[in-house]
């Protein structure tokens, strides 16, 4: 019998997070999830279990209206996430695409908070 798409994506995720930990060397997580609407990114301590900054495309500023579906705001939450995670004191992360494939707004926060100071 055939696996369902959630059972897939499911599978997929697992597999993921899997790798991650193998070359994981006890740095940081930066967890994506994407929604049809909306991206969101947290830096996230495995060892433990808090997440150390996070970031949304809900998070608005005042009197401004963005878009969160857009390459646009994975750009801006990318560069976010990194501004914090610096604050923070945190520069190595592993980046965790949780699944979805490295294209469009995955790609476009990666890339971002990469140029913001990030080293994954």
């Amino acid at each position: 019998m055939a696996l369902s798409s959630i059972q897939t994506a499911k599978r997929r995720t697992e597999r993921t997070r899997r790798r991650l930990k193998a070359v994981a060397n006890g740095r940081l997580r930066l967890s994506v999830h994407r929604s049809d609407k909306n991206i969101s990114a947290q830096i996230i301590d495995d060892a433990k279990g808090v997440t150390v900054a996070s970031a949304s495309s809900l998070e608005g500023e005042k009197g401004k209206k963005h878009k969160g579906s857009d390459v646009d705001a994975a750009t801006r939450i990318g560069k976010l996430i990194a501004e914090r995670a610096i604050e923070k004191g945190v520069k190595d992360v592993v980046f965790d695409r949780g699944g979805y494939i490295y294209h469009g707004r995955v790609k476009a926060l990666a890339e971002a908070a990469r140029e913001a100071g990030l080293n994954f």
